[in-house]
């Protein structure tokens, strides 16, 4: 039986600069294996079409209004959990930094990069890994080292399973639940089970978190 192609990567896009909006959409209209679906101008907007749209990337600044700034991130994650979220951002400073990749974000990069940056990062993050900008990497490796020198939960790790120590593996890798489920040859449902066990266990409750920890803990790394 023929293997069924796979379909476009579903990008919605969010800026509240008009002449941004049309970079990115003359960007991917020439790249074959995404779709822009959406393009929003603030964060309302941004939350209500990525609700109705459901896309695979989320591809927006965090500076728009009504200027909840990184607030959005959480609301994102709780309206559409799969979707994966690449910050494209003028601000660079070590909290906002951080708070994006506590709150989920799959990606951070700033507005001065060349466009071959923002497509690698794009086809990077489609493809279930992240991509930081220098800075930004610079920040979080200061994060982990600071981390380090922090007790970790040990108690809690030790309470994994080992399957559920495989489904964090998967989750610090990039896998959403499906893929898991495809590679241990369990049910949807039990991977969500082993998810929030695992969140619980732990006491975190974002995959930036879980990705922190499993870092922490040598079993996965940042590419």
């Amino acid at each position: 039986m023929k293997k069924e192609a796979r379909g476009k990567t579903r990008v919605l896009i969010a800026d509240a600069q008009p002449i941004v909006l049309e970079g990115y959409k003359a960007l991917l209209s020439q790249q074959p294996e995404m779709e822009l679906v959406g393009e929003a101008r603030n964060e309302d907007d941004l939350l209500r079409m990525a609700e109705r749209l459901c896309p695979e990337i989320i591809l927006m600044d965090i500076s728009m209004p009504p200027t909840r700034g990184m607030e959005v991130l959480p609301e994102l994650r709780k309206k559409v959990p799969a979707a994966k979220i690449l910050v494209f951002t003028m601000q660079s400073s070590r909290e906002q930094i951080t708070e994006c990749v506590r709150s989920g974000a799959r990606g951070y990069l700033l507005k001065e990069s060349p466009v071959s940056e923002l497509l690698n990062a794009l086809r990077l993050v489609q493809s279930g890994e992240v991509y930081f900008s220098p800075a930004a990497s610079r920040v979080l490796l200061d994060e982990i080292a600071l981390g380090r020198k922090q007790k970790l939960p040990e108690e809690g790790f030790n309470s994994l399973s080992q399957r559920e120590r495989e489904v964090l593996g998967l989750i610090a890798d990039g896998f959403n639940n499906k893929e898991i489920a495809s590679r241990l040859g369990l049910g949807v449902r039990t991977v969500e089970t082993h998810r929030e066990r695992i969140m619980r266990k732990l006491n975190v409750h974002t995959v930036a978190g879980l990705t922190k920890l499993a870092i922490l803990k040598g079993m996965a790394k940042l590419e």
